[in-house]
């Protein structure tokens, strides 16, 4: 059993680190709200720190699961972070869904104090994270991988190395590339039955069986019909994750006309207050257009 440091109690952070001590790992835990951190040492066990650096000073892995670049480098970099702490033997881990380029400013920080770095954010949003499926798509050299590889599996059912530093978070911009993608045909599709009289639950029936079916069609058609949109990840955080992409494409020169558009369909989205919403409420948006062609407040 391992000596472990988890450093971030978000939605998706806090059943991650529970999977941890659930099988039998000694977890210490980190987060900038205190109450959060009380409530996962109250309900799993566990210890808790002050500090990043304090959760992360005798823990053979230290993971990481926060909100952005500044996030990650705040409680790794920063005057308490994990890596003030942290030495030879010692693996970091970050789950954030961050840039590539964060990503191999920390490999090389870890790697001025002698530890190892992994760059691995997850997909399968909360549910996957509760119960314990997540995909992890992972960054850096294959034998620090193989350290940490078992523990990851704690919470996922897929876990695999991309290639070198920040193959992980290149990939995860993949992920979010195809999913905006899938969610906004979806919406225009569903859309489009509504507007020709069919029964959707039908309409889905049916075409979930042949080529166009999804894992989004599955887990969010039937809500998308019903006009819910309180489920899983939140169009802010979408937002987020497609700034990164396309900031990436722009160094690449891949071009991404479709994710441009779809990334201003979720800002519309935003100004009529859906941040929070789940990302299938693109279809909201469709819904507000009136026969006229002009949008209305969704």
């Amino acid at each position: 059993m391992a000596e472990v440091a988890f450093i971030g109690l978000g939605v998706m952070g806090y059943p991650m680190a529970g999977h941890l001590q659930a099988k039998g790992h000694s977890v210490t835990v980190y987060n900038r709200t205190r109450s959060k951190a009380n409530a996962w040492c109250q309900q799993h066990g566990g210890r808790l720190a002050e500090t990043p650096a304090a959760a992360a000073s005798a823990a053979e892995v230290v993971f990481t699961c926060v909100g952005n670049d500044n996030d990650i480098r705040s409680v790794t970099l920063g005057a308490d972070g994990a890596l003030k702490t942290m030495g030879p033997s010692q693996v970091l881990v970050d789950h954030t869904t961050a840039s590539a380029i964060v990503a191999r400013e920390l490999s090389h920080a870890a790697a001025a104090v002698g530890s190892g770095f992994v760059d691995a954010p997850v997909s399968g949003g909360q549910a996957g994270a509760e119960n314990g499926v997540l995909t992890v798509m992972c960054g850096g050299d294959e034998e620090t991988y193989k350290k940490v590889e078992g523990l990851i599996g704690c919470y996922a059912r897929s876990c695999r190395l991309l290639g070198e530093t920040g193959s992980g978070q290149l990939t995860k911009m993949v992920n979010q590339i195809c999913i905006a993608g899938l969610l906004q045909g979806l919406s225009e599709g569903l859309n489009f039955a509504d507007k020709a009289g069919l029964d959707g639950r039908a309409v889905l029936d049916v075409i979930s069986k042949g080529a166009a079916g999804s894992w989004q069609m599955e887990n969010r058609g039937v809500t998308m019909l019903d006009d819910q949109f309180e489920f899983g990840f939140a169009v802010d955080w979408m937002r987020k994750d497609l700034a990164i992409c396309l900031g990436e494409a722009e160094q690449n020169g891949a071009s991404l006309p479709v994710t441009s558009l779809i990334d201003q369909f979720y800002k519309d989205v935003q100004k009529s207050g859906g941040g929070r919403w789940d990302t299938s409420s693109l279809i909201r948006r469709l819904r507000s257009i009136d026969e006229g062609g002009h949008e209305t407040r969704i």
